[in-house]
């Protein structure tokens, strides 16, 4: 139960996440990169067979023909959705809507590239959007990404944690009155604790 609860911690959440992203310009780089990943990733992952043997959807879209095929692209892209939505509803339920955009979108961008060409366009993707997260961190944040302390974590939160910045920023949000403050207390206290850290081991 105690785990479980953990999973949906989302102060917990954010402030391992926030810890490794504090630099503003840091911030704004994960925000323009972190969602192009994403959506390579799925659209690779649609070139895999459907699950099940499930039926197809297909129909028109602006004159243009969509095969929605329930494969892993689809999986991929639905845990990452319900995972966010069990985090918070509003800001969940917005990044759900992403996650299914870039399904339906990465399906018709796969069907008209075919794989042969998909998978240059989706190498060529990552390592820009990659290396210049990798910058990000190196230049401006001067941490290592969180990916090296909890990789499972820094790739799964992600994509929401840069949305759910930008609300904040842009909008003000808040799951409820209170959580930035408590989080940011989090963060300070996470950055100083590596500080600490740092200076101890170049003593």
């Amino acid at each position: 139960m105690g785990n479980r609860i953990e999973l949906f911690n989302l102060e917990k959440h954010f402030a391992f996440y926030g810890a490794y992203h504090s630099n503003p310009t840091n911030i704004v780089i994960h925000m323009l990169f972190v969602w192009p990943i994403f959506f390579t990733a799925v659209l690779l992952l649609d070139f895999t067979p459907s699950l099940f043997n499930l039926p197809h959807i297909d129909f028109s879209l602006f004159g243009v023909h969509v095969s929605l095929i329930f494969n892993f692209g689809f999986l991929f892209a639905f845990v990452y959705a319900v995972f966010y939505m069990c985090l918070d509803v509003k800001a969940g339920t917005l990044a759900a809507l992403l996650c299914g955009v870039c399904w339906i979108v990465s399906s018709v961008l796969a069907t008209r590239l075919g794989f042969s060409l998909a998978w240059k366009v989706v190498l060529a993707v990552q390592l820009f959007c990659w290396i210049g997260q990798f910058i990000g961190h190196g230049v401006f944040e001067k941490r290592a990404p969180a990916l090296l302390d909890n990789l499972v974590q820094a790739f799964i939160m992600a994509p929401f944690f840069v949305l759910f910045e930008a609300l904040q920023t842009f909008f003000g949000y808040e799951p409820y009155p209170g959580f930035h403050a408590i989080v940011q207390a989090k963060i300070e206290t996470e950055i100083n604790e590596w500080k600490e850290k740092k200076q101890n081991l170049l003593n």
